[in-house]
C-alpha cells in the first residue's frame, strides 16, 4: 500500500509542477490531446500503462521497494 501512495504522490507532484511552471503550455497540450482520435489516445494510454508497470517492476526488482 505504501508503494501505491508513493506512486500517486509522485504523479501528483509531477503534474502539479507542470501546471505551476507552464500553465499556458499545458492548455496547449490539453487542446492537442483533444484533437487526437479516441483510438489513438487509447493506444497511447496503453503504451504509457505498459511503460509505467515496467518501471515499477524494474524499481522493485532493483530493490527500491
Amino acid at each position: 500500500m505504501s508503494m501505491v501512495l508513493l506512486a500517486l504522490g509522485l504523479v501528483l507532484a509531477a503534474e502539479g509542477l507542470a501546471f505551476a511552471l507552464a500553465p499556458s503550455r499545458m492548455q496547449d497540450i490539453v487542446a492537442l490531446i483533444a484533437s487526437i482520435s479516441p483510438e489513438r489516445r487509447r493506444v497511447i494510454g496503453l503504451v504509457m500503462l505498459g511503460l509505467g508497470v515496467a518501471l515499477v517492476w524494474a524499481a522493485r526488482r532493483l530493490g527500491a521497494g
